[in-house]
């Protein structure tokens, strides 16, 4: 787990303001799930025998016997928060997103943290495929809107509960001659859920799904039509993609449409880490050297219904922050620049302070950004702190200056020192701060 330090803070607010402003604009509202959940929310909806289940979750047990999950990803909870707060009955779709803390007990690596910050937003009660690249797009958009390059979306289609089944057969014949071949995971999945088998990053199960049946060949007829018009739309908003056959998520939830937003280029670390974490095998590219997955997402048909409420079409993705900000510094993406403060208050004595403080408070109700060093007495030391500051006036308050109303506006640029009253501070620094 990390701190997020105040020199990282303006990415980290650069993100939540990037993201907020353009979801907003497609029409999406903010909700905050709880940081716990029952435990159940998560086996039932993200699955038994995935890793985030079965290796990463933090669990915990209430006085009361109650089994909680600190939560390990956003979207069962937004779809549990659906259900019980009824809004099945609002006007559909309904557009939701969030952004704060996850929890996972992954193996920390670059980039991998056991608390990191997600941003994420689902769509409820849509099943038109004009929603899955609205989705898409929102998401290129954030990314593009940092200031990110070399971003490339990748899409799958991993069908539904008709034409799945019949190609997990498949999947398993071609799978079960070589499964001597795959890595001690895999070869437990064969027997749970074939599908994981595609997302396995170990090098040796890439090599062996490389030729495996592609799902896309086997989607009924319904499924295929509606992958084929998130292809079409997809071409008409002219986002850059690719099919990836073995895009499936780590997560049963996932129906139809899946996709991933990556950063291509970037630079490789020549170390044990990263030799593990990719492969270079070009038939199903997941994060392989110089590549980073930013965003991923897709469709989740049977969450609602899973979870105890009615048949919900529905669509969302997520991004990771922490990835997002190191990526814009690996770019060179500078965050806007904040506000500096524009004026110094430099008080000296008890009196002198206890006005600053409030012409302080005048300042802040009129926007205007001043800096102080209440705890100095020593104006040499405070006006060497509003030079550092690079601040354009400074304003000093005295004794003399407390008991006869007044306060000194030296130009730190030239200068040059003019006395005012102070009741007239705040509105002679508003007109020199126009010039």
């Amino acid at each position: 787990m990390h701190d997020i330090l105040p020199e990282d803070q303006p990415y980290f607010q650069r993100v939540a303001e990037v993201t907020a402003n353009l979801v907003e604009f497609y029409g999406f509202k903010r909700i905050d799930p709880t940081v716990l959940e029952n435990v159940e929310v998560f086996t039932r909806g993200i699955g038994e025998v995935t890793d985030i289940v079965e290796k990463e979750m933090y669990v915990l047990k209430t006085r009361g016997g109650d089994a909680l999950a600190m939560r390990p990803e956003f979207t069962a909870g937004i779809a549990r928060s659906y259900i019980e707060h009824g809004m099945c009955a609002l006007p559909h779709p309904v557009k939701l997103y969030t952004t704060g803390p996850i929890f996972r007990a992954e193996r920390p690596q670059a980039g991998r943290y056991r608390q990191f910050n997600q941003w994420d937003l689902e769509v409820f009660g849509e099943d038109s495929p004009a929603i899955d690249a609205q989705v898409i797009q929102v998401c290129w958009n954030i990314l593009r809107e940092l200031g990110l390059r070399d971003i490339i979306v990748e899409v799958n289609s991993i069908g539904d509960s008709q034409c799945r089944p019949y190609y997990k057969k498949l999947l398993m014949n071609y799978l079960r001659s070589r499964q001597n071949n795959m890595c001690a995971d895999c070869r437990a999945r064969l027997k749970k859920n074939p599908l994981r088998v595609l997302d396995c990053k170990e090098e040796r199960c890439r090599k062996v799904v490389s030729n495996a049946p592609k799902i896309v060949d086997h989607l009924c007829e319904p499924c295929n039509n509606h992958f084929k018009e998130v292809l079409e739309f997809l071409d008409e908003l002219e986002l850059p993609y690719r099919l990836n056959h073995c895009l499936v998520r780590g997560l049963d939830y996932y129906t139809r449409t899946v996709f991933e937003i990556f950063s291509e280029g970037v630079p490789v670390k020549k170390d044990k880490e990263k030799k593990k974490e990719g492969s270079a095998n070009e038939a199903c590219p997941i994060e392989t050297p110089g590549q980073i997955a930013l965003v991923g997402g897709g469709r989740f048909d049977n969450l609602i219904k899973m979870l105890g409420g009615k048949d919900t079409p529905a669509c969302g993705a997520a991004s990771g922050i922490e990835r997002l900000v190191n990526l814009m510094k690996t770019q060179g993406v500078r965050p806007t620049k904040p506000l500096l403060p524009q004026v110094f208050l430099a008080q000296i004595g008890i009196l002198a302070k206890r006005k600053s403080l409030r012409l302080f408070e005048e300042f802040r109700k009129s926007r205007i950004r001043v800096v102080e060093s209440l705890g100095r007495d020593s104006l040499k030391a405070q006006l060497g702190r509003a030079q550092k500051a690079e601040v354009r006036y400074a304003l000093i308050l005295g004794q003399q200056e407390a008991l006869d109303g007044t306060v000194i506006i030296r130009d730190m640029g030239v200068g040059r020192q003019e006395t005012v009253k102070l009741e007239r501070a705040v509105e002679e620094m508003k007109k020199r701060l126009k010039k």
